[in-house]
């Protein structure tokens, strides 16, 4: 396993699904973690911080809170997201865009903006965004979901352009459909459609993504910056 011997280490959506396999990974990995979610969830030993990542002064405080009490922040991880209602393009309303476009890439963009500053001044640093192979192809009945994540993967590759000399390295995970509590949020239609797209034949499981996210946040990643790592069971092609 990745060592992460010491590293401070904040997860959004830390509390369920993807994010909460990436927390338990990092503390087994030697990793000082927080976890940032609407509730709290992780297991003891891990700080445990309740806010909205769609709020910029409730990422602030999460990352000082961080800071002060564990220590200078070496990772972030933005695993925070909503799939968002399973709708056609015509029904979908513009409450229902907002929604999904205030978390998913607001808060991504909320949090990166937050942990730079102190990483760039040590000159060190680690990111990885969620995104999603729905923001690399485009699923139907997700058309907020789908730009959301096609967002989250344009910022990581300005961010990371942005800071590429300073020690920071901004990198992000574009998953297919995985086991987790987000897929309440769609449609079995919806779900059904994802499945036939993988050539596995079947869902991805949130400790196989954390195993990759956890070294794209490791010392051992060192030549990648910018980057979408797939894990979609060979459901991306480019």
């Amino acid at each position: 396993m990745t060592s992460l011997a010491e590293s401070v280490a904040l997860v959004t959506g830390g509390s369920s699904g993807i994010g909460a396999a990436v927390v338990t990974r990092l503390v087994d990995a030697g990793a000082r973690a927080a976890s940032f979610d609407l509730r709290p969830g992780p297991a003891a030993g891990v700080l445990a911080l309740v806010g909205d990542v769609s709020r910029s002064a409730d990422v602030d405080e999460a990352v000082r809170r961080v800071e002060r009490e564990l220590g200078p922040l070496d990772v972030l991880v933005c695993s925070a997201g909503v799939a968002g209602a399973s709708l056609h393009t015509t029904a979908v309303t513009d409450k229902e865009w907002r929604r999904v476009f205030a978390v998913n890439t607001d808060g991504t963009f909320w949090c990166n903006r937050a942990v730079l500053p102190g990483m760039i001044a040590r000159g060190y640093g680690r990111i990885v965004n969620i995104a999603s192979i729905a923001g690399k192809e485009g699923n139907p009945m997700a058309a907020a979901y789908s730009s959301s994540k096609a967002a989250v993967i344009a910022l990581t590759k300005a961010i990371a352009k942005d800071v590429a000399r300073s020690g920071v390295l901004v990198n992000c995970v574009a998953p297919a459909v995985i086991e987790s509590p987000l897929l309440g949020e769609i449609s079995d239609e919806h779900v059904e459609y994802m499945l036939s797209r993988i050539p596995l034949n079947r869902m991805g499981k949130p400790e196989e993504v954390a195993a990759l996210v956890c070294w794209l946040a490791s010392e051992e990643c060192s030549f990648s910056t910018g980057a979408v790592f797939d894990i979609s069971g060979g459901r991306a092609v480019y």
